[in-house]
């Protein structure tokens, strides 16, 4: 049974991966991951995070994948020592120094071997089961047969793979280009991702004239990557043999995380279901499309690398859609308002960005894809009506469908877009 990993840059997100239909949620703390760019978590919070995990039935895993340079272990072994009081249930490792740390520390760990390992073959596969690795996150630069290959040569050990969310232009994330440009190493967590700027080019003698690097009918934005989106590519995946799917995403919103783990959820229990007859439904893409992303692509599963146009083609985001407010209470009493009106019932909510009375809407629900609805009757705390909804966190009410259940996400319709994209 393939495994739903969600991303967590913070609380809020782990909650929402978790009522999204994550199965896990990877984190890091406040050191030694990945993505310094996110919230992490302190110690206290990764004491929590875990417990509120666990407490679902689901698992959390750590990254300690960033490669530490020597000065740095007597405070990685410190802090690999209060991981182990705080019982995650494995940890995502790079560097082959941390990994024996663990090992010599708490040696029971369940230890993932991170993308960045760059595990491309059988051999490598093999050589990292026989230290203990209990997980291969596999390098994204593989088709399905090498997939399949490396399946048949580990049989023991569950694949990972990436699915979904952005790529880098590195070889499964080894980079330089920050580290040489900013001062920020990629190999420690703090990637300024160099590979989406604009750049400019000047002749040796007109510096005066910077020339902007641009596109052409066939060109590229320079170093730019696509993002991933393997959701129409689900069952070829699990007959492959990953035995876990991975959504990148730490620095995005709390509304992608969402969107994103419950099409994936979706279309994954469809198959479970039923695979002789799964078919693919398009509304799970168009909800992969309502959340702030780069162009999509497939990345290597189908074609090898260098035979398939994967820089982007135009700069930028293609923007999510508004995230408007969150359900807090289903059935919620108002003086003068009545609690079910025409099939529905009244809703207190809390804003995330701002409602006009009459606007397109959508009700987003687990296992649900987005369901139309327009804003027709809004209300503040006295039961007074609204025009509007302005302020920041602001408590209103509005009618929703008799389903809707605290942690739903109200966002715009497709009259709506977010004015800006992902976090």
């Amino acid at each position: 049974m393939t495994e739903l990993l969600a991303p967590a840059g913070n609380f809020e997100k782990l909650k929402v991966a978790l009522r999204f239909g994550a199965d896990a949620v990877y984190l890091a703390g406040k050191r030694f991951g990945m993505r310094s760019a996110a919230d992490n978590f302190d110690e206290r919070e990764l004491a929590e995070a875990v417990a509120y995990t666990h407490e679902r039935g689901r698992k959390c895993y750590v990254t300690v994948n960033t490669l530490p340079h020597g000065g740095e272990y007597p405070a990685l072994r410190a802090y690999l020592a209060r991981l182990k009081e705080i019982g995650p249930d494995g940890l995502i490792v790079t560097d082959l120094g941390v990994l024996a740390t663990i090992k010599e520390l708490w040696p029971t760990a369940e230890i993932h071997v991170s993308t960045q390992a760059s595990i491309v073959s059988p051999a490598a596969a093999r050589a990292y089961a026989a230290l203990g690795a209990a997980r291969l996150v596999l390098a994204r630069e593989l088709t399905l047969d090498e997939v399949r290959a490396i399946h048949e040569a580990v049989p023991e050990v569950t694949l990972e793979t990436f699915v979904h969310g952005s790529m880098c232009v590195a070889y499964s994330g080894r980079c330089m280009l920050s580290n040489l440009l900013t001062g920020r190493d990629a190999n420690r967590g703090a990637c300024a991702q160099p590979c989406r700027w604009n750049y400019t080019i000047t002749e040796e003698k007109r510096p005066e004239q910077p020339m902007p690097i641009e596109q052409n009918e066939n060109g590229t934005f320079i170093m730019s990557s696509k993002d991933l989106c393997s959701i129409r590519h689900l069952p070829e995946l699990i007959e492959a043999g990953v035995g876990a799917f991975k959504i990148e995403g730490r620095v995005k919103s709390a509304y992608y995380a969402a969107a994103v783990t419950n099409a994936y959820r979706m279309a994954m229990d469809a198959y479970r279901k039923d695979p002789a007859h799964y078919a693919f439904d398009e509304a799970w893409y168009r909800e992969v499309e309502s959340v702030s992303h780069r162009e999509y692509c497939t990345g290597f599963w189908f074609d090898e690398p260098g035979k398939t146009p994967q820089l982007c083609e135009r700069p930028g985001y293609l923007r999510e859609k508004a995230y408007l407010a969150t359900v807090a209470e289903s059935r919620a009493v108002l003086p003068g308002v009545p609690t079910e009106k025409n099939g529905s019932v009244l809703c207190r909510v809390t804003q995330r960005n701002k409602l006009t009375r009459g606007e397109a809407i959508e009700l987003l629900s687990p296992g649900r894809v987005g369901v139309p609805l327009t804003a027709d009757e809004l209300y503040d705390e006295t039961g007074a009506v609204l025009e509007s909804t302005p302020h920041p966190l602001m408590t209103y009410y509005i009618y929703l469908p008799a389903w809707a259940e605290p942690g739903d996400i109200l966002r715009a319709g497709d009259a709506g877009k977010a004015e800006k994209g992902g976090e």
